[in-house]
């Protein structure tokens, strides 16, 4: 049994990997190191309710501080990590190096953002509570003429927040439509049609060509030559993985920290979250996936791969699952879906915003996308656990409707 662990990245992998090797009768020092100055809180309401003003302040934490006391965590808030030495069993943190017995990376990612932005008022991203209540400020003090750039999850959160604020909203879509890599362009026309129904000029298939303004935000030329004039943009066009610390560390860095089918990355190293990069077994496939879910559960599972031998390791092998909720509409997806899969819709209608649709692809069931359809995308991510073919699956369905 080793005598401590270090979890860098204070955030939901990193807190459910604390609470998990306490939960699981670790005594040692666990030492929670995070470069936020907020004890570990919960994003998805950032983009949703607490950007709506919908949601108190001391209703993000994850836990109570009593709660937290109790874990007799050593917390290490505003701390950065800036280095790591696999050979020498070494950690940096605010540049001064320290030994480690156990390691688990939780840094997550930070959010990609448009060239030339760097400084200029009005222009943000969503990643952080600081980051919502920025923008928050800035719809309640008066910003109406809003652009989100990119139409994924945080920026189609972010439209329907706005939208619901009074905001007067245009989202650009570099893509043929909405959600486009993960659900492809029949499902993503359906989400298209979702937000032009609540008012929001929604531009697909073209680009951001010029952010227009000099120390403050005029508006947003795009490729097509269109100009549209802004108050506030929010650019939402992904994120890249906190590995930039971990560079000459030893570990395997590709999209993230690569990890083996149990999480780990080198011994007595493991990695969670949006971070990690790993061999999921059930696909055949490396990946990394950046989802609430993921976060809890990778946490979890990596925290344990820590106090186990290599004999007693077990696969990580989970079927992703996800939500967001935009309008009156909660849109779910569990499972693994490509562009090219067939899409059958088994309950409901697209028409009205409320269905079941199936991705499958060579005889296997992939996935299953649900809007206001909750009982029958959890029943279906049974399935998927279960392994179930594309006949199997659609038999199942048969008795929804």
């Amino acid at each position: 049994m080793r005598g401590s662990v270090s979890i860098v990245g204070a955030s939901l992998a990193g807190y459910w990997a604390a609470e998990t090797l306490r939960r699981d009768g670790f005594e040692g020092r666990i030492s929670l190191i995070g470069d936020e100055p907020h004890a570990p809180y919960d994003r998805p309401p950032l983009s949703k309710r607490f950007l709506a003003g919908d949601l108190d302040d001391d209703r993000l934490p994850l836990t109570t501080a009593e709660k937290l006391a109790d874990l007799g965590l050593e917390m290490r808030l505003g701390c950065r990590a800036t280095g790591l030495d696999v050979a020498t069993r070494t950690l940096e943190v605010d540049g001064v190096a320290e030994p480690y017995d156990g390691l688990l990376i939780a840094t997550g990612a930070r959010c990609r953002n448009l060239p030339g932005t760097a400084g200029l008022a009005g222009v943000h991203t969503l990643r952080t509570r600081d980051d919502a209540e920025a923008i928050r400020d800035a719809l309640a003090n008066g910003a109406r003429r809003v652009v989100v750039v990119g139409a994924g999850f945080i920026g189609a959160e972010v439209a329907s927040t706005a939208i619901g604020r009074g905001a007067e909203v245009t989202m650009v879509e570099a893509l043929e439509a909405p959600f486009g890599r993960v659900l492809g362009v029949e499902m993503g026309a359906v989400m298209a049609d979702v937000h032009r129904r609540h008012g929001v000029d929604l531009r697909t298939g073209v680009g951001v060509d010029e952010v227009l303004g000099d120390d403050r935000l005029a508006g947003v030329r795009l490729a097509d030559g269109a100009t549209l004039e802004a108050d506030l943009l929010v650019v939402g066009i992904g994120v890249v993985p906190n590995t930039d610390w971990l560079e000459g560390s030893g570990l395997t860095l590709d999209d993230g920290v690569v990890c083996d089918e149990t999480c780990l990355a080198a011994p007595d190293v493991a990695a969670a979250g949006d971070v990690a990069r790993w061999a999921n077994p059930r696909y055949g496939e490396v990946m990394r996936v950046e989802h609430w879910d993921n976060a809890v559960q990778q946490g979890v599972h990596a925290a344990r791969r820590l106090l186990q031998s290599d004999e007693e390791a077990t696969p990580y092998a989970p079927v992703p699952w996800f939500w967001t909720d935009q309008y009156d509409r909660k849109v779910q997806l569990a499972g693994r879906p490509h562009t090219d899969d067939e899409v059958r819709v088994v309950a409901g209608s697209t028409a009205e915003h409320r269905f079941a649709a199936f991705y499958g692809r060579d005889g296997r069931f992939t996935a299953a996308l649900g809007m206001n359809r909750p009982r029958q995308v959890m029943q279906s991510k049974g399935l998927l656990d279960a392994g179930a073919s594309w006949d199997e699956a659609l038999a199942f369905a048969s008795a929804w409707e």
